[in-house]
């Protein structure tokens, strides 16, 4: 062992790379969403509107709100993408932040505005919401833990205090 590693730097770098492949799956479940979403929401809004699950809840069509929230949509996955491309925090950060601050609010949109859904369209948009609501959030949070992991595996040992030198 040379002087001044970390003996557990293995250990630390295994689990970095397994917070790694927790942060790529949760962005590639969220940048799915919004793919998926922000695309039938730009090129067929009226379908959308007609046809995606609970939005017909919501007021009156309006192409043109359809078709800015699926160009948001589309923005905020070019973002999620890199990020999951890249996965390193200056990315992963300010995508899982930006998406975040939509689906954050979006979940309590909802939750507050279940009047005209049945039981089952209530659980199923409460629970699909809290999950990538919940996911944006867990990126934000994997990616400081990882990189607190990857500094302390690249913090040299000290010898103790009152220790002879050489």
């Amino acid at each position: 062992m040379s002087a001044g590693r970390d003996p557990a730097a293995p250990e630390s770098h295994t689990r970095g790379r397994r917070i790694t492949a927790l942060i790529r799956i949760a962005l590639a479940i969220i940048f799915l969403d919004e793919l998926v979403v922000g695309l039938w929401n730009q090129t067929f809004p009226e379908s959308f509107y007609d046809n995606f699950p609970t939005v017909s809840l919501t007021p009156p069509f309006s192409e043109h709100y359809a078709r800015d929230f699926g160009g948001a949509t589309l923005g905020i996955a070019v973002v999620l993408g890199i990020a999951l491309a890249v996965p390193r925090s200056v990315f992963t950060i300010p995508a899982a932040a930006a998406f975040s601050t939509f689906a954050v609010p979006h979940f309590f949109f909802h939750l507050t505005h279940l009047d005209h859904a049945g039981l089952g369209e209530a659980v199923l948009l409460t629970a699909g919401n809290a999950v990538v609501a919940l996911l944006g959030l867990l990126v934000i949070v994997l990616s400081l833990i990882r990189d607190a992991v990857q500094r302390r595996r690249q913090r040299p040992i000290r010898p103790p205090s009152g220790a002879a030198d050489g």
